[in-house]
């Protein structure tokens, strides 16, 4: 059975890296950027460090 979301999201990924003509550095520089303008968007502390809540048993 094929999955629809993951066939989407490879769709996606590999318009993007057409883009970039598979340049590695040029899709992470433009990843970066993207990120960039969802933390703006958002308004979160891209450096506030995330801790993991769960505690070592409960998982």
């Amino acid at each position: 059975m094929k999955d629809l979301f993951v066939s989407e999201v490879r769709k996606y990924r590999m318009e993007h890296t057409k883009k970039f003509k598979s340049d590695i550095h040029a899709i992470c520089k433009d990843l970066r950027k993207y990120q960039n303008t969802l933390y703006a968007l958002a308004d979160i502390d891209k450096n506030k460090k995330f801790t993991n809540r769960v505690s070592p048993g409960k998982r």
